[in-house]
Formats: C-alpha cells, sequence, structure tokens
C-alpha cells in the first residue's frame, strides 16, 4: 500500500473540521490588508506626507523593528509595510494551527490509531494537514492578490505569494515539531517559539539597518517577506528562498515520520514522580495549563516594552498628520498625543488577551470531549470544582498577563508606573466578558463552543480595525473595549466598568448552571 494511499478523503475531512475556524482566521487576515489602501490614502495623501514618514523611519530605529523598513511610498509599497510584518505572523499561526490539529493532536487523542486501521498510508495523515494547510495559505494569497490588484498587479502577486510562502514555512516547522513531541500544546509551542525568534530576528536587523540588508534580516522569513519587496521593484528570487525552506523541512518532516510508531515521538515524554502531588481540581488545571500562563505572561511583558519604548517617538511619527493624529484619539482618546498612544496600546493588548482568556475557557471543552474529564468527574470532585480550577487560571491569568503588560509598558515609557498599571488592568473587564461569552457557549451549547473564536476575532477586528477605517460610534460600541475609560490622561468612569464586571459573573455563572444540568459530550 502507498504511504500516500488516503490522503484525498483525509484532506477532505480535514478541510470539513476546518470550515468554520480556518475561514475566520482567513478572513481577519485579508481583512486587514484589504483595508489598508483606503486608510493609508487618508494618512499618508501627499507627498509632503510620505516624505516625511520615510524621513522618520530611518531616524526612529524603534518603529522599524515593530513595523519594518519602508521601500515605497505608493500606497501599494505603504500597504506592504504597514501590514506585511503582522500578516505575515496570522499566516503563519493559523498553518501551525492547521497542522498541529490534524498530526498531533489526532494522535494524542487516539482519533488518528483509528483512522490508521483502515485503508490509510503511514504519511497520508501528515500530507492532508499540510495541503489544508496550503489550500488556507492558497486562499490568503489569491484574496489579497484580487484585492491588491489596483495598485499593482506585479506588486501584489508578489505580496499574495510572500504571505502564502510564509505559511507554509511554518506549517513545515509545526509539521517537524508534531513529529518531535509526544504532546500537541508543545508541538504548538515549539512552532510558536521558532515564530517569535523569527520576529525578533527580523525586528534586530531591521532596527540597524533601514535598507533591509542585515544579515540578522536575512535570518529571518518574515525578513524575506519585507525583502520581496512587493511594489518596489519585486526581488522574486527570494521566493525560491522559501520553497527551499519548505521542501527541506518537508522532506525532514516526512523522513521523521517514517522512522516512528504511532503515537510515539522522538522527544520522550518526562515521566512524573512515583507518588502524586496533586491534591485538588485546581492543581491539576494549573499543571495543564501553566506552560500557556507563562507563554503569554512572558510575551505580554515583552510587548508592553516595546509599546512603552516606544510611546516616546509617537508624537515625532504622527508628526503634523492630523489623520494619523485622529486615530489615536479614536482608539485612545482626546487627551495627549503620547497618552493616547499609551492608551492605544493598552487597548491593542486587552484585545489579544481575549484570544488567551478563550483558549484557557475551551480547555474545559478539549478536556471533556478527549475523555480525560469523565473519569475525574467520577471521583468525588464536582462539576463546579473541575470548572472552577481551570475558569480560575482563565480568569486570573488574564489578569496576570495585563497585570506584567502594564509593567512592561511602564517599563519601556520609563515613567507615571501607577497610571500605566491602571490602563492595563481597566481593560479586565472587557477581557472577562468575552471569557463569560466562552462560558456561556460550553456550558449551554458544548457543540458550539468553538465559535467563541469567532466572537473574541470580532471584537479584535472593531477595535483595532474599525478607529482605522473610520467605523461609526454604534459599531465601536458592540464591542465592550468600546465602553471603557480610555486610560492614561482621560478620566476614570466606574460605571462602565462595573456594569462589564456584573455581565462577566452572570455571564459565567449561566454556563457553569448549563454545565451543572446537561450531560458529558465525551
Amino acid at each position: 500500500m502507498s504511504t500516500l494511499t488516503g490522503t484525498g478523503t483525509l484532506l477532505r475531512f480535514a478541510l470539513r473540521r476546518d470550515r468554520v475556524t480556518t475561514p475566520v482566521w482567513i478572513a481577519v487576515n485579508a481583512l486587514m490588508v484589504l483595508s489598508m489602501p483606503n486608510t493609508l490614502r487618508t494618512l499618508y495623501g501627499t507627498d509632503a506626507e510620505r516624505t516625511d514618514l520615510v524621513r522618520q523611519l530611518q531616524t526612529n530605529a524603534a518603529f522599524r523593528a515593530l513595523i519594518g523598513p519602508l521601500y515605497d511610498t505608493s500606497l501599494g509599497g505603504l500597504t506592504a509595510w504597514r501590514v506585511g510584518v503582522f500578516a505575515g505572523l496570522l499566516t503563519a499561526v493559523t498553518s501551525l494551527l492547521v497542522v498541529v490539529r490534524h498530526t498531533r493532536d489526532e494522535e494524542e487523542s487516539g482519533r488518528a490509531e483509528l483512522v490508521a486501521s483502515g485503508a490509510v498510508g503511514r504519511r497520508a495523515s501528515l500530507t492532508a494537514a499540510l495541503l489544508a494547510a496550503g489550500v488556507a495559505n492558497g486562499v490568503v494569497a489569491l484574496l489579497v492578490t484580487v484585492g491588491l490588484a489596483g495598485q499593482g498587479a506585479a506588486g501584489a502577486l508578489a505580496f499574495g505569494l510572500g504571505l502564502a510562502a510564509t505559511g507554509m514555512v511554518f506549517a513545515t516547522t509545526a509539521a517537524i515539531a508534531a513529529q518531535l513531541t509526544e504532546s500537541a500544546r508543545l508541538a504548538r509551542g515549539l512552532t510558536a517559539a521558532v515564530l517569535g525568534a523569527a520576529f525578533v530576528l527580523r525586528a534586530a536587523g531591521d532596527a540597524a539597518r533601514s535598507d533591509g540588508s542585515s544579515p540578522w534580516t536575512w535570518l529571518s522569513p518574515l525578513g524575506w517577506l519585507a525583502n520581496l519587496r512587493p511594489f518596489a521593484a519585486e526581488r522574486w528570487w527570494v521566493l525560491l528562498l522559501f520553497t527551499a525552506a519548505v521542501l527541506a523541512q518537508a522532506l525532514v518532516a516526512y523522513a521523521l515520520a517514517g522512522r516512528r510508531d504511532l503515537g510515539m515521538s522522538f522527544l520522550p515524554t518526562r515521566p512524573g514522580p512515583a507518588t502524586g502531588r496533586l491534591g485538588s481540581a485546581a492543581g491539576l488545571a494549573w499543571r495543564l495549563q501553566r506552560g500557556a500562563v507563562l507563554g503569554w505572561s512572558l510575551g505580554f511583558f515583552l510587548a508592553g516594552v516595546v509599546f512603552g519604548g516606544l510611546a516616546q517617538g509617537a508624537a515625532d511619527l504622527v508628526g503634523d498628520n492630523a489623520n494619523a493624529r485622529q486615530i489615536f484619539e479614536r482608539m485612545g482618546g482626546r487627551s495627549g498625543l503620547t497618552d493616547a498612544f499609551l492608551a492605544s496600546m493598552a487597548g491593542v493588548l486587552g484585545l489579544i488577551a481575549t484570544l488567551y482568556v478563550v483558549a484557557s475557557v475551551l480547555r474545559l471543552s478539549t478536556e471533556e470531549t478527549s475523555g480525560r474529564a469523565e473519569p475525574l468527574l467520577a471521583c468525588r470532585v464536582s462539576r463546579l470544582r473541575w470548572a472552577a480550577g481551570h475558569l480560575t487560571i482563565a480568569f486570573g491569568g488574564a489578569a496576570l498577563i495585563m497585570l506584567l503588560a502594564g509593567a512592561g509598558l511602564a517599563v519601556g515609557y520609563g515613567r507615571r508606573t501607577g497610571p500605566v498599571l491602571g490602563a492595563c488592568l481597566v481593560q479586565l473587564p472587557a477581557v472577562w466578558v468575552i471569557g463569560g461569552i466562552a462560558v456561556v457557549l460550553y456550558g449551554l451549547a458544548p457543540r458550539l463552543a468553538p465559535a467563541a473564536w469567532g466572537v473574541a476575532v470580532a471584537v479584535l477586528l472593531i477595535g483595532w480595525v474599525g478607529p482605522a477605517l473610520n467605523a461609526p460610534r454604534m459599531l465601536l460600541d458592540l464591542s465592550p473595549f468600546g465602553r471603557l475609560p480610555k486610560l492614561p490622561g482621560g478620566g476614570m468612569e466606574w460605571g462602565p466598568v462595573l456594569i462589564l464586571l456584573a455581565l462577566a459573573a452572570v455571564l459565567t455563572a449561566t454556563g457553569l448552571a448549563g454545565l451543572r444540568r446537561r450531560d458529558l459530550t465525551g
């Protein structure tokens, strides 16, 4: 039997399983990219404004590190500069999630063994996972190419292909990690660590040189995406670097897949102690989620340091650009520009924290559907105690990462520690509301629990893209973040904060009541 027998069937099954989550990630990425030309036309509509932007970027290494160098001042070039790094990160995250879900996740749950008992080749599941990631990246490339074709067909094609190629590089990285580790969480963590290292290398290189020629930049696939230079005399040969990386990593993944037993890994799982040390459901929840909490905490602290360091340069970068100033004011309030920048960055970190709280809450769903919750609940552990352990990690972890984000902002900014910490902590009621919605969906309709990701992504889009598109206030207020006071600089309003806290409590209680009354689905 061929090692690829059954690949087509597994691919169709993978696409069917991802029919909700993957299109959401694709839509977020495409909307972020395609909304930029109109926004940038408003921000930098004159040659003088664009010339001033180039001058500021040449002298501001911090902003180059965050966004990258600018190679062309056309609308297409500005779009590739403004969202290239972030769109590349999104395609990479989408790809690694798809590949790990259809490889190591399937083995860990035992479903891969059941599938392998049929007429399925040894490498069919890995091939189907990579093809599913390829379909997702291909759709992104098509949408970006068609949507930006009006800015220049060659540049649009280069940008679309670059994003897809970036996604496939990290798809094959995830394929290797899935062979090395016995845990899906560890496979995702290792791939995310590689992605983080790629971002740091690119940031260091772009901070050092404004033309993208630093060796550090060339060590990162995200740096290759920028050096492809869409809309700026495209360097098509850079695509060969992506191709070589994808092929080399795919060969390694296939070689590893052929040398191990199903369910096994090359990095053995460390055995636990001879005598168990976990005495409560909360202790087990912490043991299961501590890696995610620590990873998010470190990431938010470092992001806070970076954003805080950019605060002083925000006024210089915006300069006299009234439109850019208005965007910061819509996101961060009508205080001074530096305060508005800090408030908008705190808001962005709060929006991203919704992804953490949803992932942490839905760990309950993972434990239930995998069958691990049922033996635990068969003992003297009530459903509420079991759920409370995970929800404590979810809601308490959100508080921790926002506290560390505020500490990072204060360290990077170098002053006003109290107001900066308050700006981050005031985001928590809105984050907890999204967590409460995830609890309601899981408790009342567990099959709809993944829809919590859609809620988090919608809130992220409203808060991130809405101000740049000058969205109506009615739309912005649909997000709980639109009700929060804009700190620092603005006045503290306790009414909306208390209402959101009460709403989060009601939603959580409703979800727990539903969990207590329904049957388990595992």
